[in-house]
């Protein structure tokens, strides 16, 4: 028996994935044999993109069902793809706390005995608390996406009980939302911040978020752009959605830069010493390309080629967007990451092989969920609520055209 055209064509696009995977496995483990003090910090770097890409997708669905958004409904799927990145990636972050005592200042000996940093971050950064907190918070999240995914296929099967389900997956979200903003202060102390035990910032936490929901915007406009030709999106993702996905990029990455902007201006104006080493060492030398780079790619860019209400509406221009912001969250944690182990931001083949591993690994994961339910929600209350107002709204022109062609005979 041999393989219809769509299934070979199928196989065909996933062959330069398997490669990077491949390779990007085979780059990981040659630099943690040769030169782990240069491979590690990437690792930590795409590890963390991948996590809050994968928890993005979460928060982008829970706040859609805490607003009681109706627009978005056809495109739950999306997200619940994406979510299926995390356990994956916490995995991965959990196996990475193994090699933490190359990663953390804080956790080699005697780190603290000269310094001036605080006796309550002293406590707090103890390797077995923060192993503890990791593990606690990525169980959560997982908790969470498996509870919404599997409500929602259940939903697929037990149309009686859809409205039932659906009101399941609302209290999911409504729960999910307060520990999120507790376990995710915790993550991106734990594992960025803590790079410079020294450094602090009030406001790191919510900076970090609003790059994240960014991040979830970028996947999920992504996402819709790529399916929407499909023969079983063709209707499901309309010209209105993708209008709303690009006013809700256009909001939040202005709503980032201004959280950047505060961060930045905030310290520098303060010029206090514990806080101002963080920046000194990101605008001094090569790394001020990067940081200018930064600011170009996740705000300057994507808020003028979206001021207008056609490029919110042009599927090109979406794409092109989502794209380019999804590498500027990658840029971003590049820049708060590498500066605290290397001087320069040289990146060598290896560094990029893993960059290009973790993504196409990440697109993998995605790619299979999404072909393991079907892309719209067969029983979802809101879609059938519209199809019956569609339905009405289609009525009276049908009858008008009976009662047009009956006077004409």
């Amino acid at each position: 028996m041999t393989d219809s055209p769509a299934t070979a064509s199928r196989q065909a696009k996933l062959v330069i994935p398997a490669a990077l995977i491949v390779l990007g496995v085979g780059a990981a483990a040659h630099g943690l044999r040769w030169y782990p003090a240069e491979i590690l910090p990437h690792l930590l770097l795409n590890g963390v993109y991948c996590t809050l890409l994968g928890v993005s997708a979460l928060v982008f669905f829970a706040i859609q069902r805490l607003t009681g958004a109706r627009w978005s409904a056809s495109l739950r799927r999306i997200s619940e793809a994406l979510m299926q990145v995390l356990p994956v990636a916490s995995a991965g972050m959990l196996a990475l706390f193994l090699a933490a005592k190359s990663l953390f200042p804080w956790m080699r000996p005697g780190i603290f005995t000269a310094s001036s940093i605080t006796a309550g971050k002293v406590q707090y950064l103890r390797a077995p608390q923060v192993f503890v907190r990791s593990l606690v918070t990525l169980s959560i999240w997982m908790l969470f996406c498996l509870l919404v995914r599997r409500t929602s296929l259940q939903q697929d099967r037990e149309p009686e009980r859809a409205l039932e389900l659906h009101h399941r997956i609302t209290r999911y979200a409504v729960c999910f939302m307060p520990l999120f903003a507790l376990t995710f202060t915790f993550f991106v102390f734990d594992w960025l911040i803590s790079l410079e035990p020294n450094w602090f910032s009030t406001i790191f936490a919510f900076y970090m978020f609003a790059g994240t929901f960014v991040q979830g915007i970028a996947a999920v406009t992504l996402g819709a752009v790529l399916l929407r030709n499909g023969p079983a999106t063709r209707h499901a993702v309309r010209e209105d959605q993708l209008h709303d996905l690009g006013k809700m990029l256009f909001a939040f990455t202005t709503f980032w830069a201004y959280i950047w902007v505060c961060q930045y201006l905030l310290i520098w104006y303060g010029n206090i010493p514990e806080e101002v080493t963080h920046y000194l060492a990101r605008t001094n030398g090569p790394w001020l390309y990067v940081f200018a780079l930064n600011f170009v790619i996740n705000w300057i860019i994507p808020f003028t080629t979206l001021l207008s209400v056609r490029a919110k509406r042009s599927e090109r221009t979406l794409a092109g967007i989502s794209v380019l912001l999804l590498f500027g969250r990658w840029v971003d944690l590049f820049l708060l990451v590498i500066p605290s182990f290397s001087t320069t931001p040289q990146i060598g083949i290896s560094q990029l092989l893993i960059a290009a591993g973790c993504a196409s690994l990440s697109f993998w994961v995605v790619l299979q969920a999404l072909r393991r339910a079907p892309l719209v929600p067969a029983n979802d209350p809101i879609l059938a609520y519209e199809r019956l107002e569609r339905l009405h709204a289609a009525e009276p022109a049908v009858a008008g055209s009976i009662a047009v062609g009956g006077g004409s005979e």
